[in-house]
């Protein structure tokens, strides 16, 4: 299903839906950091996904690297909450969603690296190579508040 993401877009669909969500930073003992390529955008992100009823938040993250990566993670800390009404993500199948999203950081405890029919890429990336990537600004705000390894979680 095709996916469109818009930002302070003012042709950008109304939303008719409302989704919490997490996501993970997930590094490598060298510091590199694990991407996936959508494959409903084709843009690079940060493994997540909508939470489910029997999820709690950092149980949607780890759950959500394990479906998209084959990984099993455990989370050790909050990168921040992401709650900007100006980012609205568009779906094929109609749904524009308003997405509520708290991202953490994660380590690896075990699990094969595997693509998911959600990707059609997995990386682990050196941060000096983010640039480069084809990626929303919304995952490059995450990222950036990862790499600046704040005192506190960012909050918005």
């Amino acid at each position: 299903m095709a996916r469109t993401e818009f930002y302070d877009d003012p042709e950008a669909p109304e939303p008719n839906s409302l989704v919490v969500a997490a996501s993970a930073v997930v590094a490598d003992e060298d510091g590199r950091i694990l991407l996936q390529r959508r494959a409903d955008s084709g843009l690079w992100a940060l493994p997540g996904g909508g939470m489910e009823m029997g999820d709690t938040l950092p149980g949607a993250a780890v759950r959500e690297v394990r479906e998209e990566t084959g990984l099993e993670v455990e989370i050790t800390g909050l990168v921040g909450t992401y709650t900007d009404p100006r980012h609205v993500i568009a779906y094929g199948d109609g749904e524009v969603r308003r997405q509520f999203n708290v991202c953490f950081t994660a380590r690896i405890v075990g699990g094969d690296l595997a693509i998911s029919d959600e990707s059609t890429e997995l990386r682990f990336v050196h941060p000096a190579e983010l640039d480069a990537l084809a990626m929303h600004h919304t995952q490059r705000l995450r990222l950036r508040h990862y790499l600046e390894h704040r005192n506190a979680p960012y909050l918005g």
